[in-house]
């Protein structure tokens, strides 16, 4: 699941190894994004289009989600744990309730709207802005007892209740790349590889699972 303002293509690097080595994957894009960028972006949207992914796997997933990806891929596993082997969570370490999320929300409107910064696809980003106001990644977090995988660019400014996640949910593994940003996946397609082949070798054990 990509992050907002991008869309499924994010993931051709990861879709291509993956790929190479057998695996099932899906790149999905979120609804505001890629093919369905004259849709609206909302919470439930997101986690249908996730469920749609889900149900096109004959086994038991392991979801991947980036930024805005990964706090829908939370939500999505929060709901429906028992459809997923595993969540791995890239660039979205931080706790959203409590934050100053109406502020950023007015602000991308008021830009939007008097200056016309990125045209229509700045709506998306004041859709995303409401759609998680409130929502809690800590406490999806808490409730979950399949795998998790945290990782995390060291630049990355996302990252600022990585602890707080760890805590929350014991025996989270936690990935740092040195050097990368927000953008992982992008910044070290490498590095996060490695990290998705360790995520899969963990759940070897099992049938091997589709990547979504």
């Amino acid at each position: 699941m990509h992050g907002t303002r991008t869309s499924s293509s994010i993931w051709d690097p990861q879709v291509a190894a993956l790929r190479a080595r057998g695996h099932h994957t899906i790149a999905v894009d979120l609804p505001g994004h890629g093919t369905r960028r004259g849709e609206r972006f909302t919470l439930e949207g997101a986690i249908q289009a996730i469920d749609d992914a889900v149900a096109g796997c004959l086994t038991p997933p392991l979801l991947v989600g980036l930024s805005l990806g990964g706090y829908t891929s939370l939500a999505y596993a929060g709901r429906h744990e028992h459809r997923l082997a595993g969540v791995v969570l890239a660039g979205c370490s931080t706790e959203l309730r409590g934050k100053p999320i109406g502020v950023y929300r007015r602000l991308a409107h008021h830009a939007n709207r008097l200056l016309s910064v990125g045209g229509e696809s700045w709506h998306v980003v004041t859709d995303m802005l409401a759609a998680v106001a409130g929502y809690s990644p800590l406490a999806d977090l808490r409730r979950l007892t399949l795998p998790v995988w945290l990782v995390n660019g060291a630049r990355d400014p996302l990252r600022l209740d990585e602890r707080r996640y760890l805590r929350a949910r014991p025996g989270t593994r936690l990935t740092v790349v040195p050097g990368a940003g927000h953008d992982v996946n992008s910044h070290a397609p490498a590095a996060f590889n490695r990290a998705l082949f360790e995520a899969i070798a963990e759940l070897r054990h099992h049938e091997v699972p589709a990547l979504v």
